[in-house]
């Protein structure tokens, strides 16, 4: 009989297995860089700290549509870009320039045997990785692909400003004029919030035809010491936690280190 600890578990993969459908839907993964997600700014923080840690070779975990591996490969580093979503991984792949990173379908457990300088998890893929066993075999998979020396970086929400008040339809409203497609008005909602786990949905409207689509999405929001006490198990030294400084008292940078 499955009691109620491994059925919150198993509801948890399901609806982490479920939900995304913005990072596969072709026409949901065509307009991501345009219209969903278009400030970026947050990956120059990125660059400047790959050289601060003076990394050549560098893991981009949660690489998406490549915009950071391909940023990076761009200034000469050899990137390997990791994504379970095939979807987003067919935009990254017809990007000018996409032939300098080797892109991998799956999570880190699908890793060929590599030493890499430096790991990254940009724009709250930490968070996306909301099933705790998926969690603890990404931190076991990133540090087996780390040099010794090697660093792991990435961020997540600081869970004390409940960032997830400010995610309904007033606050996150919009209508973008997206070339070649037209406009598309879109707006997030929450739809549940369950300890550590919110769940909303994200709707876009197509003008062109009126196609309506939704993808519904969990992360989890962490306590900064469960972060980091389970970098610690995982063998990793957790040397520096920083905020995030384009969103200063929002976010925790975690800088954790593979020993020599």
């Amino acid at each position: 009989m499955i009691n109620q600890r491994e059925m919150v578990r198993i509801t948890e993969r399901y609806l982490i297995r479920m939900a995304d459908e913005i990072f596969e839907h072709p026409r949901l993964v065509a307009i991501y860089d345009s219209h969903t997600d278009p400030d970026r700014s947050d990956l120059d923080v990125y660059v400047a700290i790959a050289d601060e840690l003076g990394a050549h070779r560098v893991l981009d975990v949660g690489c998406g549509t490549g915009t950071f591996a391909l940023l990076l490969a761009g200034r000469g580093l050899e990137v390997t870009g990791v994504d379970p979503a095939g979807g987003s991984l067919d935009v990254a792949r017809a990007k000018p320039g996409a032939e300098r990173v080797r892109w991998i379908h799956g999570d880190v457990t699908a890793l060929p045997s590599m030493q890499v300088d430096f790991a990254t998890m940009t724009g709250n893929v930490a968070q996306a990785i909301a099933d705790r066993q998926d969690w603890e075999a990404t931190l076991r998979g990133v540090y087996d692909a780390l040099r010794p020396g090697g660093r792991l970086v990435f961020e997540t929400r600081d869970p004390a400003n409940r960032a997830w008040q400010e995610w309904n339809r007033a606050a996150t409203h919009k209508i973008t004029e997206v070339a070649g497609v037209g406009a598309v008005e879109s707006w997030g909602e929450v739809l549940d919030i369950s300890e550590q786990l919110v769940t909303f949905r994200h709707t876009w409207i197509f003008a062109s035809d009126g196609q309506m689509l939704t993808s519904d999405s969990t992360l989890r929001f962490r306590e900064r010491d469960e972060v980091e006490a389970a970098l610690v198990a995982h063998g990793y030294v957790v040397e520096e936690i920083r905020g995030a400084r384009d969103r200063p008292g929002r976010e925790f940078v975690f800088f954790a280190l593979r020993q020599e």
